[in-house]
C-alpha cells in the first residue's frame, strides 16, 4: 500500500468516528493515539475498512509512515495538550506539512498558534455533529490560510455532510481562528436553541400540567413544520422516551442540571469585547450556570415558596410554537450580528450565506430555516435578520404569541430567560427612541463624559457642569 499523506492523531470518540469517515471516502490515513492499545482496539474494529489504515506506535513512526507533505488532524482536547502535540510534532514535520486542529479550540488559542513561527504550516478548523456527525458528515468550518483550505478541501467536503441539494457542509470561514471562532458562536445558538426548547417544555410540563409522552407528540408535530430540525426532533424522542429501570418517562428521572463545556461561554464573553449584543445566548448560559445550583435552588422554593405556575389557559401550544419560532429567528439574527462584528473587529471576510449553508446539516444546529437564512443573506449579508422581509413577516406573526408566553410566565412565577431575553432586545430594536439619553444625561452629571443633542447644537454637557 501506498504511504498515506493523511493523518490522525486522537483516537477518543470523535477522533475514531472521523478517522473511519476519511477512510471511508477513499482517504487511506496513518493513526497514532498516545495509548497503544486505543489504537490496536480501534484498528481490530475497523472492519473492512482497515486495510486504509495505517497503526502506528509512535509518533515519529507515525510521520514516517507518511508520504509527503504530510496532513496531519489532531483530535486531542483543546488547551495545553493541542501546544504540547505541536511542539512534540516540531521537530518531525517540513515546512510544506500542514498540522489541522479540529478540536474545540478557543480561536484566540488559534490566532495565537497560527502566528506563533510554527517550522510547519498550521490551521484550525470547527467541526460539529457528535460522534454521529464525525463518523457520517458533520458540519466543517475551516480557518487557516486560503491556500491551506485549497489543499485539503477535496478530503474535508468529501466526508462533510450534505445539505438537501447535495451541496457539501465545509466551507472556508477566513484566516487564522475564523473557523473555530464561527464554530464557538454556531455552539452559542445551541445553547441557547436548547434552552428555548426546554423552556417550552416547561411551560407544557408546569403550566400546562402535560406529561412527558404528550409534550414528545407535541414536539413531533413541530418537527412537521417551520420549527424543523435536528433539536426538536430528538426533543421529541428524549420526551417519548421510557425509563429502562423504572418504567415511566425517562425524562422525568433526569436531573435537571445541564452540563456545559465552555464553548457557550466562550461566546458570550467575546460577545462582550465585540459589544455586539446577544441577550438570549448570554440568558442560555445564565440558565445552564443556575441549574447547576440545585441546593441552593431547593432552598430557594423552601423560603420562598413553589410558584404558582398553572397557566390556566393563558396560553396555547400554538401559542408556544409560535413564540419557539419567534425566539429561534431572534437568536440567530443575533448570532450573524455577532459574526458581522467579529469580521470587522478580525478583518475578516466572513461570508454569511456561507456560514448559514454550512449549518443546513450535519450539526447540532441543522434546521429548515437555515435555507431561508441563507438566501435572505444572500439578498443583503449586513442586513439584520429581523428586517430581512421574509423573517420580519414571520415576527409580526409570532411576536404576540411570545408576548403572551413570557407575560404569563412572568406573572405565573414560571422562568422563561431566553425567551423572555429575545423579546426585550427584540422591543429595544423596534425603538427608534429609546431611553439612553437618561444614561447620558448621568454619565454627564458625575463624571461629565458629555454628551450630542438632538438639535445639533454644540453644548456637550448640562447645566450641572461647572465652569
Amino acid at each position: 500500500m501506498m504511504k498515506p499523506q493523511f493523518g490522525l492523531i486522537g483516537l477518543g470518540t470523535m477522533g475514531a468516528a472521523l478517522a473511519l469517515n476519511i477512510a471511508e471516502k477513499g482517504f487511506p490515513l496513518a493513526v497514532w493515539n498516545r495509548t497503544a492499545s486505543v489504537t490496536a482496539d480501534f484498528h481490530a474494529g475497523a472492519g473492512a475498512l482497515a486495510d486504509r489504515i495505517t497503526t502506528t506506535k509512535t509518533l515519529e513512526e507515525m510521520v514516517g509512515a507518511m508520504a509527503e507533505p504530510r496532513a496531519i488532524i489532531l483530535m486531542v482536547p483543546a488547551g495545553q495538550v493541542v501546544d504540547d502535540q505541536l511542539q512534540a510534532l516540531a521537530p518531525l514535520l517540513g515546512a510544506d506539512d500542514l498540522v489541522i486542529d479540529a478540536g474545540n479550540a478557543n480561536f484566540h488559542d488559534t490566532n495565537r498558534r497560527a502566528q506563533a513561527g510554527l517550522p510547519f504550516r498550521f490551521m484550525g478548523i470547527g467541526v460539529s455533529g457528535g460522534e454521529e456527525g464525525a463518523r457520517h458528515g458533520p458540519a466543517i468550518m475551516a480557518g487557516g490560510a486560503g491556500e491551506d483550505w485549497q489543499r485539503m478541501a477535496p478530503v474535508l467536503q468529501a466526508i462533510a455532510a450534505r445539505a438537501e441539494d447535495g451541496t457539501p457542509c465545509a466551507d472556508h470561514m477566513g484566516p487564522e481562528g475564523a473557523g473555530h471562532f464561527v464554530k464557538a458562536v454556531h455552539n452559542g445558538i445551541e445553547y441557547a436553541d436548547m434552552q428555548m426548547i426546554a423552556e417550552t417544555y416547561g411551560v407544557m410540563r408546569d403550566g400546562m400540567g402535560m406529561a412527558a409522552d404528550a409534550v414528545g407528540q407535541v414536539f413531533r408535530k413541530w418537527n412537521d413544520g417551520i420549527l424543523r430540525s435536528y433539536l426538536i426532533e430528538i426533543s421529541g424522542e428524549v420526551a417519548l422516551a421510557a425509563d429502562p429501570v423504572k418504567g415511566g418517562p425517562l425524562l422525568d428521572m433526569i436531573v435537571d442540571s445541564a452540563g456545559q463545556k465552555g464553548t457557550g461561554r466562550w461566546t458570550a464573553v467575546e460577545a462582550q469585547h465585540l459589544s455586539a449584543p446577544i441577550p438570549v445566548i448570554e440568558a442560555a448560559v445564565m440558565a445552564r450556570n443556575v441549574s447547576a445550583r440545585r441546593e441552593e435552588r431547593a432552598k430557594g422554593e423552601a423560603a420562598y415558596g413553589a410558584a404558582p405556575v398553572a397557566l390556566d389557559g393563558q396560553v396555547t401550544l400554538e401559542d408556544l410554537e409560535q413564540a419557539l419560532t419567534a425566539g429561534k429567528i431572534l437568536c440567530y439574527a443575533q448570532g450573524f450580528a455577532m459574526m458581522t462584528a467579529a469580521g470587522a473587529e478580525f478583518g475578516w471576510a466572513l461570508d454569511m450565506p456561507a456560514i448559514a449553508r454550512v449549518w443546513r446539516a450535519g450539526c447540532i444546529i441543522r434546521s429548515a430555516m437555515l435555507n431561508d437564512m441563507a438566501k435572505a443573506l444572500s439578498e443583503d449579508p449586513a442586513r439584520n435578520l429581523i428586517l430581512a422581509p421574509y423573517f420580519a413577516d414571520h415576527l409580526r406573526r409570532c411576536v404576540p404569541a411570545l408576548r403572551r408566553v413570557v407575560a404569563a410566565g412572568a406573572m405565573n412565577g414560571l422562568a422563561l430567560p431566553a425567551l423572555g431575553a429575545g423579546l426585550a432586545w427584540f422591543d429595544m430594536m423596534r425603538t427608534a427612541r429609546g431611553t439612553a439619553n437618561m444614561i447620558q444625561g448621568q454619565r454627564d452629571y458625575f463624571g461629565l463624559h458629555g454628551f450630542k443633542r438632538l438639535d445639533g447644537v454644540d453644548r456637550p454637557h448640562g447645566p450641572w457642569a461647572k465652569g
